[in-house]
């Protein structure tokens, strides 16, 4: 969002947020965090703030006061990867409810947010009631100071991790724990993981190990991490297909990943589930078509986005309530990706 001034000759113009926040150089969400008095700004630029807004002759007006008060009946929702078509599902689930409660949604991907706050003080400057965050986002120092001051929930993932923003999520230790206890029933041994970023990410390569050491393949275990962009997806499972001995089954940490990992496997002749089992983790439509026929753990993704909506309709009338965590319980989805450990290995 650009802002600029136009002013008349003659004409007084009174300063605003937003040459506070240019004169301090920070965000103006960060400037109407300090100018309410609340935590989560450093001394350095509360001090740079207040001095910014003496120097300028800044004073809140109290008609905008007022107004902040008052709803916009709007939720900003940042989505963490368009590129994962399990997020367009929990969207989908996201938007009806929201429809249904009379809200409307502004969204944003996560593109640029660790050094560029744009799309977080365009939501305030937009007043927005609440905000939605869809998936696993950077640490973003923006990020953080917004979900102080502005109710926020997250959905499909753990960061930022405040007391007060709520969750709701799948149990990512479990569902990797339950896949790999289904490759275990089917004769796998070695089973590796395509692991990737984030919070959520490191729950499913846990219980990746620790169902691994439970049937004592300690020995076994192997991941190659991806940074969850195609070309990570891409080496990560070129890494583990080109092992000798190869694995016999691969646990992905989404299901795009494991379409990649497919894909692969059949450019170095491979076949999946003769040569490789492949499961994914979501349950996206992609798992869901009938051609692939994807193995998967169903995220829950209609029941997340319905109870996100719902959390964030609470915090918004009590923003001082406790904070939530609320896990779904994954369901294994068996399909034709998995199968078992092939005779000759």
């Amino acid at each position: 969002m650009t802002t600029t001034d136009d002013a008349s000759p003659g004409r007084s113009t009174r300063p605003t947020i937003v040459d506070v926040a240019r004169r301090a150089g920070v965000s103006k969400s960060l400037v109407s965090l300090v100018l309410r008095g609340q935590p989560g700004a450093s001394e350095a630029n509360r001090a740079a703030v207040l001095r910014a807004a003496d120097e300028l002759g800044y004073r809140a007006n109290a008609a905008a006061r007022a107004l902040a008060a008052q709803r916009t009946h709007t939720v900003g929702a940042i989505l963490s990867d368009l590129r994962n078509p399990w997020f367009i599902d929990l969207l989908a689930s996201v938007r009806a409810e929201l429809t249904a409660h009379g809200l409307t949604l502004f969204l944003s991907e996560d593109f640029g947010l660790e050094k560029d706050a744009s799309v977080l003080d365009a939501f305030v400057e937009a007043r927005v009631d609440g905000l939605l965050c869809l998936g696993t986002l950077p640490p973003a120092a923006h990020l953080l100071t917004t979900a102080r001051t502005l109710p926020t929930v997250v959905a499909a993932g753990r960061e930022p991790d405040l007391p007060n923003v709520d969750v709701v999520t799948g149990d990512d230790r479990a569902g990797a724990a339950r896949a790999i206890e289904h490759l275990v029933s089917l004769g796998h041994r070695r089973i590796a993981h395509l692991a990737g970023t984030g919070r959520a990410a490191d729950l499913r390569a846990e219980g990746y190990r620790d169902e691994m050491r439970r049937h004592g393949l300690d020995g076994l275990i192997l991941v190659e991490v991806s940074d969850r962009s195609e070309e990570g997806d891409r080496t990560a499972a070129m890494a583990l297909l080109s092992r000798d001995p190869r694995p016999t089954a691969i646990l992905a940490n989404n299901d795009y990943a494991a379409v990649i990992t497919m894909s692969l496997a059949q450019t170095l002749g491979l076949e999946t589930p003769a040569d490789v089992s492949v499961v994914g983790y979501d349950n996206s439509y992609l798992a869901r078509i009938g051609y692939i026929g994807l193995t998967t753990l169903d995220n829950n993704y209609t029941d997340m986005g319905k109870l996100a909506v719902q959390r964030l309709i609470t915090r918004i009338a009590e923003p001082d309530a406790a904070r939530t965590v609320t896990l779904l319980d994954p369901t294994l989805q068996p399909r034709k990706t998995s199968a078992a450990v092939p005779a000759v290995t």
